[in-house]
């Protein structure tokens, strides 16, 4: 069913797409950085976890309902900036990083985390369009049985997604369980999530369609 040489390039092509930074990536990063390697792990798999039934909801063909009704791209995008000015400003008022200890996040607030990502991944239409873009360039219609390909390359991507972004959230969580002894530092964390958590909600709102 999958063409061998077709599939290894889309593999690189995957791998190039996600450890380029982007918004997945640097939110991952944020909730690294505020509750530890554990946080940023859950983050990171609960973006994949979005980004898995976007992969699916193209592969079925459910993204044509955008092009029937507009409103419902734009009810996304906005419900989706909407959240994430909400953890922004959730990260700005927080001081529970203030407290000493380093153990990192309870597993209520692992749970978090998980929602987080994939709430703000589910909320990004964008990610439904990306695939539309970029998954049918990889299929080849004489091996046949086209969705299964659809299916096993969305599936390729969000495993290589969630590689690099797990990595990316241990690594910031580690990083900032080391500096967050300093009160200063542990606040200045909470605010650059923040600006993060900010920024994409701008992006999400003003990016061309």
């Amino acid at each position: 069913m999958i063409d061998t040489p077709l599939y290894l390039t889309f593999v690189i092509a995957a791998l190039a797409l996600c450890v380029t930074p982007g918004p997945d990536m640097m939110f991952v990063v944020a909730m690294g950085g505020r509750g530890g390697p554990a946080a940023g792990v859950m983050a990171a798999l609960g973006v994949a976890f979005g980004a898995m039934v976007h992969a699916l909801a193209a592969m079925l063909g459910l993204s044509s309902l955008f092009a029937h009704l507009p409103v419902l791209y734009e009810v996304l995008r906005w419900a989706g900036a909407t959240y994430l000015v909400y953890l922004a400003v959730q990260a700005l008022r927080d001081r529970s990083s203030l407290v000493g200890g380093d153990d990192g996040p309870a597993p209520a607030g692992r749970l978090r985390a998980f929602v987080k990502g994939a709430v703000t991944n589910l909320l990004n239409p964008k990610v439904i369009m990306f695939n539309i873009a970029f998954l049918p360039q990889f299929v080849n219609p004489d091996r046949g049985n086209v969705t299964g390909q659809l299916l096993v390359l969305g599936l390729t991507l969000v495993v290589v997604g969630l590689a690099v972004d797990a990595t990316v959230g241990v690594l910031s969580g580690r990083l900032a369980a080391l500096l967050r002894n300093s009160r200063r530092v542990a606040r200045g964390l909470d605010v650059f999530s923040g600006a993060v958590f900010g920024a994409l909600a701008v992006r999400l709102v003003t990016a061309s369609d």
